[in-house]
């Protein structure tokens, strides 16, 4: 007799301690676990992206793109399991996370708080966002015929890898001719579902195709999970998060100088600077989706930090955190307070020209790293020639700013510079915070 494909393969791959359950696919559903030779479902509690991570690495899967609580994806039976593995996202298998004590039966927990999870489609060929339209069907990618794709499943996709809007739906294997299986049903979207697991599907092909037909898909680049907004710039304000295709804001609860560590980093906005609380930057709309974030401060995204779960919070529109990342480094000295000045233009490193630095501006650049009041600006590139562009801005600050995001800015240049102007900065010496 033959078995349900999720027992048999899960059965005949013994590797395996972890399945997804009543999801439509072994790539989605209900989280459960093999121990001591039974499996039982996951209790929602400190199940996060991080592990989802895994899971969908170790299932081949592709990526993680949601967890689910509240037994989304329907009540398991048996044991509950509370999670103590503690993962960081890059370990190949479940078994490769670290923990003293691995599961343990959660009797505080009951099915209908049942941990669920979804790993994506994928794009390949082209970049994160843009690429040949693969799905999983069973344990193999399978490509996806352009005469059964259209921009309401488009839409979907790029929702789901967090891409943004769909810009074009590309057919005759724009993106390459792909191998194996060309995939045997047909996606039915309305175009407003998080996934290409909510969708329906018909196995009533339309057409007949080979992998000349393979569809592709160009994607809006909006691949930034997260952003600031209301700080003068994107390099500071309020920290929004994109879930499952909608913007939300996140709690200053347990907010550190780590987790802002982290968003700086993710949106190639230098160091963090400092976090704000209490709705510095306004209350923002839309749902409160991460609360009790805990970054360690390596992590490459917010998404992979551990958190209370998705839209679990206790906080009100008074309780937003903030961040402001450091837009300026001094760069060819021989200390961190003293080199060329380089300012972030965009997502790359420009120089400012010598004529259009003044005074005031290395007061506030200095105070913004830390690093005391300034000492000496050096014209005629005393830290050596930088590269790329050079600042088409002039600062125009005060003195009493706290960051050059807050300087007014001028783009009429006095001057016209090269790389042999470029500014340089010494200042006092670096300043150590105390928060009481």
């Amino acid at each position: 007799k033959t078995l349900p494909y999720f027992l048999e393969f899960f059965f005949t791959s013994t590797k395996y301690s972890m399945r997804l359950v009543d999801g439509g696919s072994h790539c989605a559903g209900r989280v459960e676990s093999l121990h001591k030779e039974k499996w039982g479902s996951v209790c929602e509690d400190g199940w996060n992206m991080t592990d989802a991570a895994v899971v969908c690495k170790e299932l081949g899967c592709g990526e993680a793109v949601d967890v689910l609580g509240n037994a989304h994806f329907g009540t398991g039976s048996g044991t509950i399991w509370i999670n103590q593995r503690v993962c960081t996202g890059s370990e190949p298998a479940w078994e490769k996370c670290g923990a003293a004590k691995i599961w343990r039966p959660f009797d505080e927990c009951n099915h209908d708080r049942d941990a669920g999870m979804i790993c994506s489609v994928r794009l390949v060929g082209g970049s994160r966002c843009s690429g040949r339209v693969e799905v999983l069907h069973r344990k193999t990618w399978a490509t996806v015929c352009d005469a059964d794709f259209d921009q309401q499943d488009a839409e979907v996709v790029c929702r789901e890898l967090g891409c943004g809007p769909s810009v074009e739906v590309l057919g005759a294997a724009a993106f390459g001719r792909g191998e194996g299986q060309v995939w045997t049903e047909e996606l039915q979207c309305r175009g407003n579902e998080s996934d290409i697991y909510s969708c329906p599907t018909s196995t009533k092909l339309k057409h007949d195709c080979c992998h000349d037909n393979d569809v592709g898909l160009l994607c809006c680049e909006a691949t930034d999970s997260v952003r600031l907004v209301d700080g003068g710039s994107r390099c500071a304000g309020r920290v929004e998060v994109l879930h499952r295709g909608q913007w939300g804001t996140v709690c200053d609860d347990d907010w550190d100088m780590r987790d802002a560590a982290v968003v700086c980093r993710e949106l190639g906005c230098g160091e963090a600077v400092d976090v704000l609380g209490n709705a510095h930057f306004g209350p923002g709309s839309g749902p409160n989706w991460m609360d009790n974030v805990d970054c360690s401060g390596s992590e490459s995204s917010l998404k992979n930090c551990r958190s209370a779960g998705w839209g679990k919070h206790d906080c009100n529109q008074t309780k937003k955190a903030g961040v402001i990342c450091s837009g300026v480094k001094l760069v060819g000295g021989p200390h961190l307070c003293s080199g060329r000045v380089e300012v972030l233009h965009g997502k790359t490193w420009a120089t400012v020209c010598d004529a259009d630095f003044d005074q005031q501006d290395a007061e506030v650049v200095c105070r913004e790293l830390g690093c005391g009041p300034p000492v000496e600006v050096l014209g005629a590139a005393a830290f050596g020639r930088g590269d790329g562009q050079v600042w088409p801005k002039e600062l125009q600050c005060r003195g009493n700013e706290s960051d050059i995001y807050s300087c007014p800015t001028s783009s009429t240049l006095k001057h016209n510079c090269i790389h042999d102007s470029d500014v340089g900065l010494v200042c006092g010496g670096k300043i150590y915070f105390i928060h009481i």
